[in-house]
């Protein structure tokens, strides 16, 4: 596990960029952390590390984004998944076995389901723009 402090938007993406550079495919990155944590702006930076330049948002409404990068990454957001049925529908289990890369916000909510291993990054405000990023399960 290792900690880190980023000041801007930037850092943030930064550093998620640096993680994107340790993954090959099939792995599962759950995010930990509230409201407006920075969890899509990592994701934007773990995007851009992948190779994708397109757009990165969050998929609140969508329940995922899939982004075409190498390879692919597929961006979840579990706030509205409250049974095994809510979790079933997304197609989470389908996405785990496509050897892309899952990203899952609000993983609180789908702990249980979580595969052993996975990648567990952590959220906690220190400022507005200031963030203290956990991550637990691969080396940065």
């Amino acid at each position: 596990m290792k900690t880190f402090v980023t000041h801007t938007a930037e850092e943030t993406e930064a550093l998620a960029q640096r993680l994107a550079q340790k993954l090959c495919g099939g792995e599962v990155i759950a995010y930990f952390g509230g409201l407006g944590m920075g969890k899509t702006t990592f994701t934007r930076g773990l995007a851009r590390g992948l190779g994708w330049d397109g757009e990165v948002s969050s998929p609140t409404f969508a329940l995922v984004h899939e982004y075409r990068s190498r390879p692919p990454l597929y961006h979840f957001d579990m706030y509205r998944v409250t049974s095994f049925d809510d979790l079933y529908s997304t197609g989470f289990f389908d996405y785990l076995e496509t050897g892309g890369i899952l990203a899952i916000e609000w993983s609180e909510n789908i702990e249980s389901a979580l595969p052993e291993g996975c990648v567990r990054v952590s959220f906690r405000r220190l400022g507005d723009e200031e963030r203290e990023i956990t991550v637990e399960g691969i080396e940065l």
